[in-house]
């Protein structure tokens, strides 16, 4: 059947899209609204505010791709759709981390998980955070409104092998298991998410509400990044923004926007980093500090039968048997959850080289691998990383402190106990020196004994978040919790920079929920006396 392309229909109608490596001469832009990033956050608020009549400018870094383009290949996914092409680390190369850098931000590329911001976050935010109106009643209707918006319902068919082991293993245990809720609609099932959906399944930013924007006159500028914050006596003045090649390099073409109101969406690494480039207001030194990334680890799995991780939605089962066990402010917690197993994507997580490497991809097919994703950010000695300018760019430093390692080894061994209960053959925890465990008493013995470190232990993120927190103590946060800026009038953030914790659960909900509450009380704001 013919797939049709949303974005190649609509660049034929004549949507507003500048790709700003073709200029050849310095730009200017004017709208009502400017917004950096297209991510969860850009992607939402640009749909609201065009909705109310709001004239709206769409900056993006990345390239505008659509179905045509994402050829199911990793080898062409990760340099074109991914910061530094999948291989993003933190300063000390402890943790890899994974965003999305193109039109749609990590929504293009992300496994399409969909969970609602847990009522224990919430309510820590509110009692510790100051963090207000953000209760698990008055979100409810801003979760079901986007639910509704992006067809996110619960996965209906069976979980493939993968995931299925998570299940099983589960049920045999005893523990608790939740059937995930996906952002798709039509989807063929055919595990590639995480390279582009091919077929417009995934109802993506990419696919939903940009081209809902550009349909009512919304202006997209791809390939511009945005250097600078322009601000005078509390009033963003402009921004300024550089083409970019195809290369990601400038052009030598610069690009200043205007607007009444600036939002910036650019995620939890660039919004800080954005913001402390152009020297704005903070007073009490929070920007870049307090980033948190849900440090992953992982666990394989040798069955007897083939798992085939690379075929079926690559997440329609989690597990938070650990995430709040011993309460917010408690031992970190973890949420269990599998990959996709893509080869290109398996091999550099997983350990060894030369022969032991090669022992370990030739069972390609007959692995499972489960990862825990640490909750970060509520206990004391947990207080995420930190980001920091360099003259190129930015940097990320994340201590992983004695905290996330003991964390680190139970989720090691609830990760090995879940494995064995679904009939696993051997269990590897990808960690330098780890042989292959043969059952859950030998397991338990040798998680016991293992050692963790730093670049020894694989810990890898795909959830960044926080940065530039929301709240209304000054002291603890840089906007209000409509993502107001406290000290720029006419700025607001809306991506995952204003968590003030993690979240312990995939972040692209929150921020979809969040930012449509939060968007549509600027728009009424915005449109009053009109």
């Amino acid at each position: 059947m013919a797939i049709i392309d949303p974005i190649l229909n609509g660049l034929q109608d004549g949507w507003r899209h500048t790709d700003a490596s073709k200029l050849s001469h310095n730009q200017h832009f004017e709208a009502d609204v400017v917004i950096v990033g297209t991510g969860a956050g850009g992607g939402v608020a640009a749909d609201i505010l065009t909705a109310a009549g709001l004239s709206v400018i769409m900056i993006e870094a990345g390239p505008l791709k659509s179905s045509r383009d994402f050829t199911m290949e990793e080898r062409s996914a990760y340099p074109n759709l991914y910061q530094q092409a999948g291989a993003m680390k933190t300063a000390d190369k402890a943790i890899g981390i994974f965003q999305g850098r193109a039109v749609g931000g990590s929504t293009t590329i992300n496994w399409t998980t969909s969970i609602r911001t847990p009522p224990e976050a919430l309510a820590f935010w509110e009692q510790h955070k100051s963090v207000t109106g953000l209760s698990e009643v008055a979100l409810a209707p801003w979760f079901a409104k986007m639910e509704q918006r992006l067809n996110i319902q619960e996965w209906s068919y069976d979980p493939n092998r993968n995931n299925a082991a998570l299940k099983q293993g589960c049920i045999n245990l005893g523990w608790d298991y939740t059937v995930i809720k996906r952002n798709v609609l039509g989807c063929w099932n055919t595990g590639y998410c995480g390279m582009g959906c091919p077929v417009n399944a995934k109802q993506s930013m990419l696919v939903t509400t940009i081209p809902a924007a550009l349909d009512k006159g919304a202006r997209l500028i791809s390939r511009a990044n945005v250097v600078n914050i322009e601000h005078h006596n509390g009033q963003v003045l402009a921004l300024k923004a550089q083409a970019l090649n195809e290369r990601n390099q400038p052009t030598g073409v610069e690009l200043q926007f205007k607007a009444r109101h600036y939002i910036l969406s650019a995620g939890a690494l660039h919004t800080p980093t954005l913001l402390m480039r152009s020297a704005v207001p903070d007073p009490h030194q929070l920007l870049g500090k307090r980033t948190f990334l849900h440090p992953t680890l992982l666990s394989g799995a040798i069955f007897d039968d083939a798992i085939n991780g690379h075929s079926g939605a690559p997440q329609s089962i989690y597990s938070d048997q650990f995430v709040w066990q011993a309460g917010a402010e408690g031992e970190l917690g973890y949420k269990l959850e599998v990959p996709p197993i893509h080869p290109v994507l398996i091999a550099s997580k997983t350990l060894g080289y030369g022969t032991s490497h090669a022992e370990l991809m030739a069972k390609f097919n007959q692995l499972q691998v489960t990862i825990a994703l640490i909750r970060d950010g509520y206990h004391p000695d947990s207080q995420g990383g930190t980001v920091h300018l360099t003259p190129t760019g930015f940097s990320v430093d994340y201590p992983l402190t004695d905290v996330f390692w003991r964390a680190a080894r139970r989720a090691f061994a609830s990760m090995a106990e879940l494995q064995f209960a679904a009939g696993a053959v051997k269990v590897l925890p990808i960690s330098d020196g780890m042989p292959y465990l043969s059952s859950w008493k030998d397991a338990k013995e040798t998680i016991a004994q293992m050692s963790l470190a730093p670049l020894r232990t694989v810990v890898a993120s795909a959830h960044v978040m926080g940065g530039c927190p929301f709240g209304e103590d000054e002291q603890l946060s840089m906007v209000n919790s409509y993502g107001q800026s406290h000290y720029l009038d006419n700025l607001s953030v809306m991506d995952g920079s204003i968590f003030p914790t993690s979240l312990g659960a995939n972040p692209q909900l929150s921020i979809y929920g969040i930012t449509a509450r939060n968007a549509t009380a600027l728009a009424q704001r915005l449109t009053q006396g009109r």
